[in-house]
Formats: structure tokens, C-alpha cells, sequence
């Protein structure tokens, strides 16, 4: 009897073992769920289909903590299709913009307009539909490359999936491997490189064909071959959409149709490539030495040549 009964009394023990942390996890997804979202959709919100792409900030403000703003009344206007570069240095708010483009977070003054109309009376999931980002670092999630890009739209066809890819330079890479499609990218992607992450995640933009685009530092910490294959393919994402680029490498930047320098939460200067290399300010103090170092460097490529 005894034999009889130890055999249960330890599959038990073995139940509740596994059952603790569960309960543990669960209690953690629930303080979760009972969290109040910071940004919320109006009783009354519209949506918005098909967006022009417009967007315009009026004498926005914005802290993250209350006595501690990091935007001071910015003003600007994007023409829908038009590219715009966010430049300036670390921590000037770049990244807050783009934010509170993607409505991540809500102005504490000030107005964000899409398409003449408050972001604030959108609803949320439709509006968000139309807008994509690139980061500096994509995140990609467990399971395969081709889950991974549907993402950027859970309807679409395994076909348009890979013509999304082919058109972020990816398909080539992924055919390469031996399950193709259904490879596992592992958690976080760690089965791919930088680059391999990063081209599906313009694949996964692609697929969801946004009017707005965000691109944060999306070309960075990359080698010269990735980042030449991943600028081509955000050239072609780029085409007729309203474009967001937050970007130090100056080759980026001079596609902009207009470039806002911040500092410390402000719009300094205003301009093309051209316009603000040409008067004195942060841009030309940001990018003169740059310019200078590749004249240098085409001088002694001539020099070698000769």
C-alpha cells in the first residue's frame, strides 16, 4: 500500500512545483492587464481611413515627468509624401517626436494635427494602421521569418509576403536558408545577423504599406554592405509616404525634403542640406568636419590613383 500510494503523492508534488510559477506568471499578466493606459481613445473618436499622410505640430509641449519638459513649443508642418529629417544631438527629443507622431504618448500642451484633424480624436487602431517604424534595433519575436513580417498585416497572403521582402532585399537571404520562410527566428531574432533583422523589419513595413513612415536610426551599427542593401530597400518604402527619419549619417539626411535641427527640446534651424550647410549654426557645426574629412579622403584616393 505504501508503494501504491507514494507513486501519486509525488506525481502531486510534481504538479504543484510546476503549478506555483505558473500562478506566479499569471498574477504578473494580470497586474499587467489591470494597468491603465496612459493614452486613451476618446468616447467620441473617428476613424480615420486612408490618411493623406499630413501632419502638423502647433506649439506642442511635453514632459515625461511632471516639472521636466523636454519639448518647449515645437511648430512644424509635414506635406503628405514630403521627407523629414529630425536632427540634433542626443537626448534634444528626437525620439519624443517620433513618439508622439505614433501617438505613444499625448501632448501635455500644444496640438498634433493628421490631416488637419486632432491625433487625439483618431481611434487609435486605425490610425496606428497607417503608420510604421524602423528602429535602430527591430524587434522580431519567436517564431518564423514569415510570421515575423505578417505582422505588418495578419491578412496577408504568403505571396505578399515575399514580394514585401523582395522588396526589402531579404528574400535571397531567407530562400538561403534550409526551411526558407518558415525558419525559426529565434527570441529576438537571435538566429539572424543586424542586418537579416533589420531588412525583415522593412519587410514587415512594407507589408503593412503605412502613409506615415518613422525611421529611427534604422541604417545604424550596421557594416557597409548591410546598410547599402537596407538603404536601397527603405529608398523604395520610402516612395510617396510622408517619412520621419531620425539619422547622424549625413548620407540619409540629404534625401530630406526639409530638416528640423533640435536642441534642447527646440527647433533651432529649419532647412534643406544645402540651406543650413551654407549660414552659420548647429547643422553646419554637426556636419562641416564630416564633409571636410570626405574631401580629405576623395583628395588622397586622386593622389593614389595618380
Amino acid at each position: 500500500y505504501n508503494v501504491m500510494l507514494y507513486q501519486p503523492v509525488m506525481q502531486l508534488v510534481q504538479i504543484i512545483t510546476h503549478i506555483v510559477p505558473a500562478l506566479t506568471g499569471l498574477e504578473r499578466v494580470y497586474e499587467y492587464l489591470d494597468v491603465e493606459p496612459d493614452v486613451k481613445e476618446a468616447p467620441d473618436a473617428i476613424a480615420l481611413h486612408n490618411i493623406k499622410g499630413e501632419v502638423e505640430f502647433r506649439n506642442v509641449r511635453f514632459s515625461y515627468y511632471e516639472g521636466v519638459e523636454v519639448l518647449h513649443g515645437i511648430n512644424f508642418h509635414a506635406a503628405p509624401g514630403e521627407v523629414i529629417a529630425l536632427v540634433g544631438p542626443s537626448g534634444a527629443g528626437k525620439s519624443t517626436i517620433a513618439n508622439l507622431i505614433a501617438r505613444f504618448y499625448d501632448v501635455k500642451a500644444g496640438d498634433v494635427l493628421i490631416d488637419g484633424t486632432d491625433i487625439r480624436k483618431l481611434k487609435l487602431r486605425t490610425y496606428r494602421e497607417q503608420v510604421a517604424m524602423v528602429l535602430q534595433d527591430s524587434i522580431l519575436f519567436s517564431g518564423t521569418i514569415e510570421d515575423n513580417i505578417r505582422y505588418g498585416n495578419p491578412d496577408a497572403l504568403s505571396k505578399e509576403i515575399e514580394e514585401a521582402a523582395h522588396m526589402a532585399n531579404a528574400h535571397h537571404f531567407i530562400v538561403g536558408f534550409p526551411d526558407g520562410y518558415m525558419t525559426e527566428a529565434g527570441e529576438h531574432g537571435a538566429k539572424l545577423s543586424g542586418g537579416q533583422r533589420q531588412r525583415i523589419a522593412i519587410a514587415r513595413a512594407i507589408l503593412r504599406n503605412p502613409r506615415i513612415l518613422i525611421l529611427d536610426e534604422a541604417t545604424s551599427s550596421l557594416d557597409t554592405a548591410s546598410e547599402l542593401l537596407i538603404q536601397e530597400a527603405l529608398d523604395r518604402l520610402m516612395r510617396g509616404r510622408t517619412t520621419f527619419i531620425i539619422a547622424h549619417r549625413l548620407s540619409t539626411i540629404k534625401k530630406a525634403n526639409k530638416i528640423l535641427v533640435i536642441r534642447e527640446g527646440r527647433i533651432e534651424q529649419v532647412g534643406t542640406h544645402e540651406e543650413l550647410l551654407s549660414k552659420e549654426g548647429l547643422y553646419r557645426t554637426l556636419y562641416e568636419p564630416e564633409l571636410v574629412r570626405k574631401a580629405d579622403i576623395a583628395k588622397l584616393d586622386l593622389l593614389q590613383v595618380a
